[in-house]
């Protein structure tokens, strides 16, 4: 067996998380199968999966190896297409992750549109809210918020988002509306702990304030729950509450001192030109990305 037989029979196992599974889907016996993988271990003297009698799951050098098997099987396939003449046309899947709300909200319905237009893609959508390692991970684009650190992909800036400070009206007829970030030593705060400190919160003019929280969450969703509920001061994305806002279920606080901007970027992997599949993927999504954040941005500019 060929080496680029035996990594496509890793990816398959490693994918479906069992032996059986990926025999019946390339059509070979679980035996044929079994030995495919035990070569390939043989051969890069390390175990690249674990067995159990129940199931089977990637060890962590498994998982290095992983991400470097889907962008040989990838590349190899569009060598064979190439030679065939078929280069031009978006095929194949395409591995794409975005945070779990912005993704939900706005990068999902553009990934079933771009579907719908090019039945011969698929696309992997991991809504996940960390910063991923293309490269590393295997993954072909990247939606991400927040400033960018060092990296050597291409980013294409498509909007910024602002973190903003919101109550409930009735929550407002019970405190005293705080008019410097200093004042919400006096209030009940529910912290977002996912995207800033349950600490400290930052604001313009770098200025820094502690923040002793009555309620930490992970998820806006329940940190703005809370905060409509009446419970509190909380602080989130402007995308998150923007509908909130729109209906006063929530009020926005301390705009003027509002820390800047942060920036949305569309990524992916640098070292190659984009296939087709990816290329076609962000000229339908990047344009459209940008009219949401646009979107997102006036309707904030109309509350108070």
């Amino acid at each position: 067996m060929d080496r680029a037989d035996s990594i496509a029979v890793f990816t398959e196992v490693a994918d479906r998380g069992s032996f059986a599974k990926a025999a019946r889907h390339l059509q070979r016996s679980p035996a044929a199968v079994t030995r495919a993988v035990a070569d390939l271990e043989a051969r890069l003297g390390v175990r690249l999966l674990n067995r159990t009698t129940r199931a089977v799951s990637v060890t962590e050098a498994g998982q290095r190896f992983l991400a470097g098997a889907r962008r040989v099987l990838a590349d190899l396939t569009e060598i064979e297409q190439a030679a065939i003449g078929q280069g031009s046309a978006p095929r194949g899947e395409l591995r794409v992750t975005a945070p779990i709300e912005f993704g939900r909200r706005h990068v999902l319905p553009l990934v079933t549109d771009f579907l719908a237009r090019f039945p011969e893609v698929s696309v992997r959508l991991a809504l996940i809210d960390r910063s991923v390692d293309l490269v590393e991970e295997g993954f072909d684009a990247a939606l991400r918020i927040g400033a960018l650190a060092d990296t050597s992909a291409i980013a294409t800036r498509v909007g910024a988002l602002r973190r903003i400070a919101v109550a409930a009206p009735a929550y407002l007829k019970r405190h005293q509306r705080p008019r410097t970030p200093r004042d919400l030593a006096g209030h009940d705060v529910i912290a977002f702990a996912a995207i800033e400190s349950s600490e400290r919160w930052r604001f313009a003019g770098g200025i820094e304030v502690a923040i002793k929280p009555r309620l930490i969450v992970n998820t806006a969703e329940a940190a703005i729950d809370a905060a409509a509920a009446g419970f509190g001061i909380t602080r989130v994305l402007s995308y998150q509450v923007i509908d909130a806002l729109a209906d006063k279920t929530l009020v926005r606080l301390l705009r003027e001192h509002e820390p800047d901007e942060i920036p949305v970027h569309v990524l992916y992997p640098d070292g190659r030109h984009p296939p087709p599949k990816l290329r076609a993927f962000l000229d339908a999504l990047v344009p459209r990305l940008r009219q949401r954040c646009e979107r997102i941005a006036k309707s904030l500019s109309r509350v108070a």
